[in-house]
């Protein structure tokens, strides 16, 4: 006997939606650390924040590592069951991250709980998207839900932090995932979904690569600053050993009957554009970094001050979902949807170049703040949408893993690190371009402590400015990019032509022909057959 819902037949549909929106909830922001939370887990365990930076990459790269499976894995188990179970192991391994001191433990656990729960939240995508209306609509709804959640509970995260600990917040995490899982084994079917598959075609060497790959790759985007990149041999190695496991994971792809990654749709034209779309947004995430550098270390703002400002982007964040679902329903071109997302993060960059001062209020992070978060959501949903388009669903499923670790790990993770090596080395040109005016005329040994301070902030200031001015023009080249690419449409190209050589009635008359002559011959198949 299957069932292709969630909850058994006596539930009511309210109680239902409420059951998927806690599980949301709860499910959706879980990892093994919390950004906000990084600098009271340095202080708490008295370890470098690189290690958190590690975990936090690694979380994503367990998603990514899931989806391929995570198909055949809901066709193995009861919904009940695995739900249940799930749910449980998540709340032991926040549990554990709560306790521990050892930064190790947390990377592993991290990589874990991403791996588990994308098996949840994959339970959830298939009713709400039928539920929504299709995939558009859905993912206009999921994103602004998800967007926003994650800003809130980031908030959350630091606010109970300096009221109690970094740890309570975990602890609360696992109570909530265990009363959950209760809540589940009462309400949920004991029920398969389809026909039961066997999980031995799951190839787990593939896995092992993958994840090899990726948190090499991470290893090195976190800690290449703090080893001095290429000088380390650290790096190297970390470096050398991604490489090898790509390689190997790519060759024994060739290999396999059922491979666990298909590179088949990066030939196709929507997924390479989408990937080169999903750099750039990569670039405009990554100024989160120079963002804070900004905010805590000129402005002086503390850790909660600063988690209020991404705050500041759900009204930007909700905008563009209702935009998206209204955008969807009409059927619209995403063209001009994807341009006005590129268009308000190149927006964003602009103000905070011109806001980089120390007189800067906090009332002026309102409109930048909001320009960004309209701009990652839009992005969110029409990239993602337009990259995985007119893809089967075996295709996407075999690849899906790789987009989303591109997307969200690989794009961010390299901009953050580009953009850190870039701040340093451009404060260190401030400071030799300011040490011009340093003399004994302007500065007095009696006040060059007091001028010290200053002139670091300026030579802060000025890297970030430097930075930022980069961006804008990427942005500029992004949107030019954007507004001259065809998405699917290369017909738009031979309208303009045909209207600007006056031919364009000609066109739209023999276009109707066209079509009056498709319908007759429909029409006269149909008594024929």
């Amino acid at each position: 006997m299957y069932n292709k819902g969630l909850f058994s037949d006596w539930v009511p549909k309210p109680v239902q939606l409420l059951m998927m929106v806690l599980l949301l909830t709860v499910v959706m922001p879980l990892g093994g650390v919390y950004t906000g939370n990084i600098s009271f887990m340095v202080g708490g365990t008295g370890v470098m924040q690189e290690y958190f930076l590690w975990a936090n990459y690694a979380t994503t790269i367990g998603m990514g590592a899931c989806m391929p499976v995570v198909l055949r894995m809901k066709m193995r188990f009861k919904v009940r069951d695995k739900v249940v179970i799930l749910l449980v192991l998540l709340g032991a391994l926040s549990y554990i991250n709560a306790t521990t001191f050892e930064p190790m433990i947390i990377v592993i656990t991290s990589l874990v709980i991403g791996f588990l729960k994308m098996m949840i939240t994959i339970e959830l995508f298939l009713p709400l998207m039928a539920m929504l209306g299709g995939r558009g609509i859905f993912y206009g709804v999921f994103y602004t839900f998800v967007l926003i959640l994650n800003q809130v509970s980031a908030y959350y995260a630091v606010e109970v932090s300096v009221l109690y600990n970094y740890q309570q917040f975990f602890i609360l995490a696992a109570v909530l995932c265990f009363v959950l899982a209760i809540l589940c084994w009462v309400l949920m079917h004991d029920k398969y979904f389809a026909l039961k598959v066997p999980l031995h075609y799951i190839d787990w060497l593939s896995i092992i690569l993958f994840v090899s790959t990726f948190m090499f790759s991470a290893y090195v985007f976190s800690f290449g600053k703090q080893q001095d990149w290429l000088n380390s041999k650290n790096i190297i190695n970390a470096s050398i050993a991604a490489f090898v496991s790509f390689a190997l994971l790519a060759i024994r792809q060739m290999t396999l009957k059922r491979p666990y990654i298909s590179f088949h749709i990066f030939t196709k034209s929507n997924v390479l554009n989408g990937l080169f779309m999903l750099l750039w947004l990569g670039m405009f995430l990554g100024t989160t970094s120079i963002q804070n550098i900004y905010s805590v270390g000129v402005l002086g703002y503390d850790q909660l001050t600063n988690a209020k400002l991404n705050v500041m982007m759900t009204p930007g964040i909700f905008l563009a979902g209702v935009i998206a679902v209204f955008w969807f329903k009409k059927e619209r071109p995403l063209k001009m949807f994807i341009f006005s997302g590129f268009a308000s993060m190149t927006a964003y960059a602009i103000i905070m170049y011109f806001s980089m001062v120390l007189e800067f209020n906090y009332e002026n992070w309102y409109l930048p703040m909001f320009l960004k978060g309209y701009g990652m959501c839009s992005l969110f949903i029409s990239v993602w949408y337009y990259t995985l388009d007119k893809l089967e669903l075996n295709e996407m499923l075999a690849a899906i893993g790789l987009v989303l670790v591109w997307r969200t790990f690989l794009a961010v993770g390299f901009f953050s690190a580009l953009f850190s090596w870039f701040q340093y080395q451009f404060q260190i040109v401030s400071l030799g371009d300011l040490a011009v005016y340093m003399d004994g005329m302007t500065i007095t040994p009696q006040t060059v402590a007091a001028n010290m301070k200053s002139i670091q902030l300026n030579a802060i200031i000025s890297a970030n400015k430097k930075i930022f001015g980069y961006i804008i023009v990427a942005g500029f080249g992004v949107m030019l990019y954007v507004i001259t690419h065809h998405f699917g449409k290369r017909t738009e190209y031979l309208r303009v032509i045909r209207i600007l050589n006056g031919k364009s009635v000609i066109a739209r008359r023999r276009a109707r022909e066209r079509k009056k002559l498709e319908e007759d011959i429909k029409g006269a198949a149909g008594p024929a057959l």
